[in-house]
């Protein structure tokens, strides 16, 4: 399609991008009236948002539309899957220039279109503005199944601490693109279009899982919410976590400790959570850890191999890294 946004107009750009969107069974009434209409059999709805401004949390140099669609749906479906719920819906907010081409939001639209389809999700409508940079906004939905959802607060001393899905790829893969390259591939495009395991997390929950979150802005950093929030200490085992051969082999190229990667980068979207000891893990879970009591001068805090990381790490969006 040729052609800007500006030149295509809003309700022209309205109409192409509901051209894209598929039905799915969550969503009752789509595009075309004032508000949705989500099915919500478990009288709950889990709900997410989040915002990625160009420039701050995507380049476009870096990453094609379509990959910031996939990325923009997958952190917050992911952030669903966490609760324990299953996605069921998306609502889009879109701000563009008028004079950014219109293959632009449409294949971002395609993205989100089919990261939707891997988590089982639709997208049910949204809004569109012109503005001065890019910036896409998604409200993602959820449904419980009737089941309790899994929260930060639920861990206990005795817990296993385990997760699944990759750690410290994302973080690799910026690294390498910050550096000017594009290999290899694999790092670089788990940066550009991270692949939660978004059935894990009602898996988990229907384990028993105890506390549970998504690795958005690195374990430690993520870890430190739950052990806060369920008055705790959480001890990773360092030789229990997974570092590819290929990723220390890029650290070692950079100068970078990849244990930094898998211990701090964030946008990987993995599911991590914490269980009973006496739970039976499917193969798909690795256990890196335990709970432990936060007894006398031992706050809840986050530890590897018993002692506190000392390194910077964990993104803070009003932080000096951030």
């Amino acid at each position: 399609m040729k052609g800007s946004v500006g030149e295509l107009g809003e309700f022209g750009l309205i109409r192409e991008l509901t051209s894209r969107i598929g039905d799915t069974p969550a969503v009752r009434l789509g595009p075309g009236d004032d508000a949705a209409v989500i099915a919500t059999p478990d009288r709950r709805v889990v709900a997410s948002t989040d915002i990625l401004l160009e420039g701050r949390h995507f380049r476009r140099d870096w990453s094609t539309a379509y990959d910031v669609g996939r990325k923009a749906a997958a952190q917050n479906l992911a952030d669903i899957a966490a609760m324990g719920a299953v996605p069921t819906a998306i609502l889009l907010g879109l701000v563009v220039p008028a004079e950014l081409p219109v293959t632009w939001p449409t294949e971002l639209m395609d993205g989100i279109h089919d990261e939707c389809q891997v988590a089982g999700a639709g997208v049910a409508g949204g809004d569109v503005v012109r503005g001065d940079a890019i910036t896409v906004s998604i409200t993602a939905l959820g449904d419980l199944r009737d089941r309790d959802p899994v929260t930060r607060s639920g861990a206990r001393p005795g817990d296993l601490l385990a997760v699944t899905g990759w750690l410290g790829w994302s973080a690799a893969g910026f690294t390498v693109l910050s550096r000017g390259f594009r290999s290899p591939r694999a790092f670089v495009e788990a940066h550009r279009r991270p692949e939660p395991p978004y059935h894990a997390g009602p898996a988990a929950a229907a384990l028993g899982a105890t506390a549970m979150t998504d690795v958005s802005d690195g374990l430690i950093a993520d870890l430190g919410h739950i052990a806060h929030s369920s008055g705790v200490r959480i001890d990773i085992h360092a030789e229990s976590l997974d570092v590819p051969a290929q990723m220390s082999d890029i650290g070692h190229a950079v100068g970078v400790d990849p244990l930094q990667w898998v211990l701090t980068g964030g946008e990987d979207h993995a599911i991590v959570a914490t269980f009973p000891a006496d739970t039976k893990l499917p193969a798909r879970w690795r256990v890196i850890g335990q709970v432990l009591p936060a007894r006398g001068s031992v706050r809840p805090q986050v530890t590897v191999d018993g002692a506190p990381w000392e390194r910077d790490g964990g993104w803070d969006h009003f932080g000096s890294g951030g």
